[in-house]
C-alpha cells in the first residue's frame, strides 16, 4: 500500500512541477539542468492536438498534455520525482509516433539517444468502392489487417484479415461490391498496438 502511495505521490509530483516555458521549438532536445535536477523537453514542428505524455514501461500514462499550438513545444520536466524505472516520452501525431525512453536510477535521470524510435501509422483512403491502405514499415515490423462489414445487422462480421512482413512499404487495396453497401471497419495491429478507421459506403 506505502508503494502505491508513494507511487502515486510521484506522479502526481510530476505533473505539478511541470512548468511551460513561454517560447515554443521536429526533432527533439532534451537538456538536463544539473543543480536543479530539471530535464527540458523541446519538440520542433509539432502540430496543434498532438499528444505528449509520459508512460511507464507498461504502458501506464502518468502524465498528459494535448499541444495548443503549432510550432515549437518547450516543457520543463523534474523526472527526479519519479521512482526508478524505465520510462519513455511519447509524442502521438496525425502520421506518426515518437517515443523518447529514459531511465530513472537513484534521482539520476538518462536518455538514451539510439533507443528512441518512429512508428508511422497506417493510412486509410475511400476512393470509389476501393480501400487504399498504405504503411511505411521502418523496422519491417509487421502489421495485421482485419477489414469488417456492418450491413443491415448490428454487429460487425470479419470479412479478411491479413498479416504483412516483412515488408518497408506496405500496399493494399481492398474492392468492395456494390451488393454490400454500409459501414466497414478496419482494424489495425502492428508493434503492440491498435488502430481503428470507419469507412461508411
Amino acid at each position: 500500500m506505502k508503494t502505491i502511495k508513494n507511487l502515486n505521490k510521484s506522479i502526481l509530483m510530476v505533473a505539478l512541477m511541470t512548468a511551460s516555458l513561454s517560447y515554443a521549438s521536429n526533432t527533439s532536445t532534451l537538456m538536463g539542468m544539473k543543480d536543479i535536477k530539471i530535464t527540458a523537453l523541446i519538440l520542433e514542428h509539432v502540430k496543434e492536438g498532438e499528444l505528449i505524455s509520459i508512460k511507464d514501461n507498461s504502458g501506464l500514462i502518468l502524465y498528459k498534455e494535448i499541444v495548443q499550438n503549432s510550432g515549437t513545444y518547450s516543457k520543463e520536466f523534474d523526472l527526479t520525482a519519479l521512482p526508478d524505472g524505465n520510462y519513455f516520452f511519447e509524442i502521438d501525431g496525425d502520421v506518426k509516433i515518437k517515443t523518447i525512453p529514459f531511465i530513472v536510477r537513484a534521482k539520476n535521470v538518462v536518455f538514451d539517444k539510439t533507443k528512441e524510435t518512429i512508428f508511422i501509422k497506417p493510412t486509410t483512403r475511400l476512393k470509389g468502392n476501393l480501400i487504399l491502405v498504405s504503411k511505411l514499415a521502418l523496422d519491417l515490423e509487421p502489421l495485421k489487417i482485419d477489414v469488417y462489414y456492418k450491413g443491415i445487422s448490428e454487429s460487425y462480421e470479419l470479412l479478411n484479415s491479413e498479416t504483412i512482413d516483412n515488408t518497408k512499404v506496405i500496399e493494399r487495396i481492398y474492392k468492395l461490391s456494390d451488393a454490400y453497401k454500409g459501414n466497414y471497419k478496419i482494424v489495425y495491429h502492428s508493434s503492440g498496438k491498435e488502430f481503428t478507421e470507419f469507412i461508411d459506403f
